[in-house]
């Protein structure tokens, strides 16, 4: 594709078109956390989202769990998805956590933002209308950071998305409900402006502006605040 800034500020092949997750539009607000109790739910809703950005020509970009990679190419075949074809000409890319919220063996929030940073850089210069970012969270369970070192990094990543301009890159956080706890849940919640819970995408009325957020983590760890 062409190398052209002015390109990603207009939308490209996007402008105008809505962004559709879960049969719904997703408006201006591109932040999701997704919550499944399977993967079949979870590709019901996933792979329209998918195949849509690809239609469009725009970027798309997965974190997945290195043990669930073979699974996940599986399930994008079997929709008739090339994600071998996708890969060679760029515009599917897909990472582990191996290299990205996990590289080095830990989770370090700074460097992760930055490197999703950078990938949206390099989307741009290529010339892409827009990035789709699928990430599924699991990682956090891994025993690497804190579940606070979730939230704010969750709190931070959405800030970032609301300082954004011009079109905004769709952000779909999946969560496995059988394996994060429901406090956990609620916190999550509260980090993002759209969430989507029995396959229903809605706003979120549990969101809470991410400096609120942070502050109120902040104030935990000190034992100032609520628990």
């Amino acid at each position: 594709m062409g190398s052209t800034d002015d390109q990603f500020k207009t939308g490209g092949k996007s402008k105008g078109r809505p962004i559709c997750f879960a049969g719904s539009d997703l408006g201006d607000k591109c932040h999701v956390c997704a919550f499944f109790n399977s993967r079949d739910d979870e590709y019901r809703a996933l792979i329209p989202f998918i195949s849509e950005g690809i239609e469009r020509g725009e970027k798309i970009v997965h974190t997945i769990d290195p043990e669930r990679r073979e699974d996940h190419l599986a399930r994008l075949h079997a929709e008739g998805l090339d994600a071998a074809h996708l890969e060679r000409t760029g515009q599917f890319e897909l990472r582990t956590w191996s290299n990205t919220h996990l590289a080095g063996g830990k989770f370090d929030p700074v460097r992760t933002l930055s490197l999703f940073e950078d990938v949206v850089k390099k989307a741009k210069q290529e010339g892409y209308p827009l990035i789709r970012f699928v990430t599924h969270m699991e990682w956090a369970l891994m025993d690497k950071p804190g579940i606070d070192e979730l939230l704010e990094y969750e709190a931070k990543a959405n800030a970032i998305w609301m300082q954004q301009s011009g079109p905004v890159n769709p952000v779909i956080c999946t969560y496995d409900l059988t394996r994060f706890s429901g406090e956990t849940v609620i916190d999550v919640m509260r980090t993002h402006p759209m969430t989507v819970i029995g396959g229903v995408l809605q706003e979120n009325p549990f969101f809470v502006p991410p400096e609120d957020f942070i502050h109120e983590l902040r104030e935990r760890r000190t034992g100032s605040g609520r628990r």
